[in-house]
């Protein structure tokens, strides 16, 4: 069983790299014209997917991993140096651009039905990052029982991004311009620590495989 402070390093992780608050605008951009039941309908579809997705890699990312023949110790380090990188866009804010020109034009291809597909469930909600801290936690969280608690994780942080979404339109108008760059900025220099530790404990767990190596 996990302690509480893995479930919390769990959640803030996932948290991080989903950032309901900053998928909100996005979300609007992309329903623009809909009915609020509408739109309720496509953030329900859309986080549901991602449930489905991130459980999925929660449950086999370490089997496939090992299929691959990659250590969960090289995993995290590559995992880790990922998660730097969306935390460098996050705190110089090229994260958000990023994902505006991914929606807009996804919305210029695909029918307005399958928005809640592509591009919210993937990649805007389970995208690289979230995919990726999925597989690192659940390295940690190894046990049957850690799975059920990481899932239950995924869930609570699936639950509160569908809740931004349903309220994004009051959301958005609450932080404005200046709020969401300071909310942002605030959780990638959090997601930078998360990151350099997912890669110090990669770099510990490399080392002692080297040296429990017989030469």
């Amino acid at each position: 069983m996990a302690s509480a402070d893995q479930l919390i390093n769990a959640f803030t992780t996932l948290l991080v790299t989903i950032d309901p608050p900053g998928l909100a605008p996005i979300f609007l951009g992309l329903t623009t014209g809909m009915s609020r039941a509408e739109r309720t309908q496509v953030a329900l579809r859309g986080s549901t997917i991602a449930f489905i997705i991130l459980a999925v890699f929660a449950l086999f990312g370490a089997s496939v991993l090992g299929v691959l023949g990659i250590s969960i110790g090289a995993f995290r380090i590559a995992g880790g140096l990922l998660l730097f990188w969306i935390a460098f866009e996050m705190v110089f804010e090229r994260r958000q651009e990023r994902k505006e020109k991914a929606s807009e034009a996804a919305v210029t291809k695909d029918h307005i039905e399958n928005i809640a597909v592509f591009p919210l469930a993937l990649p805007l909600i389970a995208g690289p990052g979230a995919i990726s801290a999925t597989i690192l936690l659940a390295g940690t969280l190894a046990t049957s029982v850690g799975k059920a608690q990481l899932i239950a994780v995924i869930a609570a942080n699936l639950l509160l991004t569908l809740l931004m979404l349903l309220i994004a339109d009051r959301l958005d108008r609450f932080l404005g311009v200046t709020g969401r760059a300071i909310l942002t900025r605030l959780l990638g220099v959090i997601l930078a620590a998360l990151a350099v530790q997912f890669v110090v404990d990669g770099a510990k767990a490399a080392l002692n495989l080297i040296s429990a190596t017989p030469h």
